[in-house]
């Protein structure tokens, strides 16, 4: 029943992407690149004439997309996924290793993503906290 188990885990996705009550569940994607054992979601909130982009909690929203691409037979597992709500429903997409252009850096990417979902909307990111002082955008 891998099918079952697949469209039980998307379901949950949904259910803790809804937890962000401070910003609207309609237009919200959450693009996540996943390996072995790794995982990077990232989560886009379409505010209209900008994007926000919202932290994603790794032990709960991470170890659910792993949990998806693991319930896949391990040839038919995705490389990174788009999840999509509008119009009050989901829409996934997986995009596989082939599909993935071998010398293309991780934002660019991401940015090619959010521009064919949402235009050429500028996106809005958290300011750094005090932890991240060494680290640099």
């Amino acid at each position: 029943m891998e099918g079952d188990n697949i469209a039980v885990l998307l379901s949950k996705i949904g259910q803790l992407l809804a937890e962000d009550i401070d910003y609207p569940l309609e237009g919200t994607l959450l693009h996540a690149r996943v390996d072995r054992r790794m995982v990077g979601p990232s989560i886009f909130k379409d505010m209209g004439d900008h994007l926000v982009y919202r932290d994603p909690d790794l032990r709960r929203l991470g170890d659910c997309v792993l949990d998806l691409w693991e319930a896949f037979e391990p040839r038919k597992r995705w490389a990174q996924m788009e999840y999509v709500i509008r119009d009050g429903r989901f829409d996934v997409k997986f995009i596989y290793p082939h599909e993935v252009p071998k010398n293309e850096y991780w934002n660019d990417t991401r940015e090619e993503m959010l521009k064919r979902h949402f235009g050429n909307k500028p996106v809005v990111y958290p300011p750094l906290s005090d932890d991240d002082d060494n680290y640099t955008l």
